[in-house]
């Protein structure tokens, strides 16, 4: 302990003699934690500095890794630690540390290795082999960097000659993609220039077999119209010419009986008119009697204006009672002429009660045939009506008068029976007067129902 504590005074008085004037090269540096790890298993945790002491139990990579910089400073500072770690490497590298004790560190030795191993063991000159270490290693990495910039230069030159290369190869693509491209866009503006002007013809002729077309359609349509209208036109002569022959048929089937009908009907009529004479003129049936041969005073004959003088007025209702008072006779009424004379201010329902309730009366009391027509050509649907008994009613049709329903009763009469027709129309009287008819004034029959 003493010679190690003498030894200690000349080794803190070499270090002050020596000391280093930069910081230790980072090579220098890194060899040296390399050393105290390596020396820091072989010695105690009492050995340790303190600061030390908290990595003994770390492994040799760990303590390089975590207690690199306590370890750099443990040496720098600690002589003690670092005598002791100087002591571990000399075991280790016995003939590194006697070339340094010898002061012929040898040529072969890496530079780092015996700088370390220098700043460890401390000596003499220990400070210049540290330095020469050092600048051995900033010219050896300084080479190392030339040789790394010269060999990245070299690859950079060769990078860019490849990228202008490849530059090159991309221009003269892309021209090519571009010429490529222009003559793409050259023949699309060519096409489109066609498209263009096909569609201008297609919709020209568009147009033009649109108005083709709806001039046909027109043409189909008017066409389709005329066939129409002559279908329609000959459909209706159809129905006509059916409706003629079906008369016809039954015209052929009924007109012996409607003719019987008309002889029985005007034979009745002479036979009874016959009889009326006779009772009326007490004709003899032979053409002399005996009672004529006696000779006698005979009665003066009336002369024409006797007779006039014995004539009824044409408002008499008598003249009526007169004409129904003939065989077969039979009454026409121009019903609303009636009735608009007598009571025109009553409802139309109610006029037509009335006038045919007082017809079926007189019908009843003279036995004749009594027919009442009504005006319905502007009647939308049939009148509902019951008639009474003994009278006949009848409505025109529509687009006829009653008028012309009057006269086609008279001329469907035949010839010789008394055939009455009640109006005021002058046409009317005048009409069925050529046709056989007496016409007799609407008055007359009001008076005569007014008597029941």
């Amino acid at each position: 302990m003493e010679a190690s504590n003498g030894a200690e005074p000349a080794d803190a008085a070499g270090e002050a003699a020596e000391s280093l004037d930069r910081p230790l090269p980072e090579g220098v540096r890194r060899r040296v934690v390399g050393i105290v790890s390596d020396g820091f298993g072989g010695l105690t945790v009492s050995e340790l500095p303190a600061q030390l002491r908290q990595y003994a139990r770390f492994t040799p990579n760990r303590r390089l890794k975590f207690a690199g910089n306590a370890m750099a400073a443990a040496v720098e500072s600690d002589a003690l630690f670092r005598q002791r770690i100087g002591e571990r490497l000399k075991e280790a590298q016995a003939e590194l540390a006697a070339a340094l004790d010898a002061g012929t560190p040898p040529p072969a030795a890496d530079p780092l290795d015996v700088a370390a191993a220098a700043y460890v063991l401390r000596p003499p000159g220990w400070v210049k082999l540290v330095a020469a270490a050092g600048e051995e290693a900033e010219r050896a990495d300084a080479e190392r960097a030339e040789d790394e910039t010269r060999a990245e230069l070299q690859q950079l030159r060769t990078d860019l000659a490849e990228a202008r290369s490849t530059a090159k190869a991309d221009t003269d693509r892309l021209r090519a993609e571009l010429d490529a491209a222009r003559k793409e866009a050259e023949s699309l503006h060519r096409k489109l220039r066609a498209a263009h002007s096909d569609i201008r013809r297609g919709e020209a002729a568009l147009r033009k077999a649109s108005a083709e077309t709806e001039a046909v359609r027109t043409d189909g349509q008017s066409r389709v119209s005329a066939a129409e209208s002559e279908s329609r036109r000959l459909k209706t002569r159809l129905s006509e010419a059916e409706a003629a022959l079906e008369a016809s048929r039954k015209a052929v089937r009924e007109g012996r009986s409607i003719e019987d009908m008309r002889v029985r009907l005007l034979l009745d009529t002479v036979l009874e008119a016959s009889q009326g004479l006779r009772r009326e003129l007490a004709l003899p049936p032979v053409s002399v009697r005996p009672a004529e041969t006696v000779d006698a005073v005979e009665p003066g004959r009336m002369s024409p204006k006797d007779i006039a003088a014995r004539a009824l007025s044409e408002h008499d209702p008598a003249i009526l009672d007169q004409l129904l008072a003939l065989p077969q006779a039979h009454l026409v009424v121009d019903g609303y002429n009636v009735t608009k004379t007598g009571y025109p201010t009553m409802p139309l329902e109610k006029q037509r009660l009335r006038l045919l309730g007082g017809l079926s009366g007189l019908a009843a009391q003279t036995g004749a045939e009594v027919t009442c027509v009504f005006d319905g050509a502007e009647l939308a649907a049939p009148v509902l009506l019951a008639p009474p008994r003994g009278v006949r009613v009848l409505f025109s049709k529509p687009g006829v008068t009653a008028d012309e329903l009057i006269r086609q009763l008279v001329r469907a009469e035949p010839p010789g029976r008394p055939v009455t027709v009640v109006s005021t129309d002058r046409e009317v009287a005048d009409g069925i007067a050529r046709a056989g008819a007496r016409p007799v004034a609407s008055v007359v029959l009001l008076k005569r129902l007014s008597r029941n």
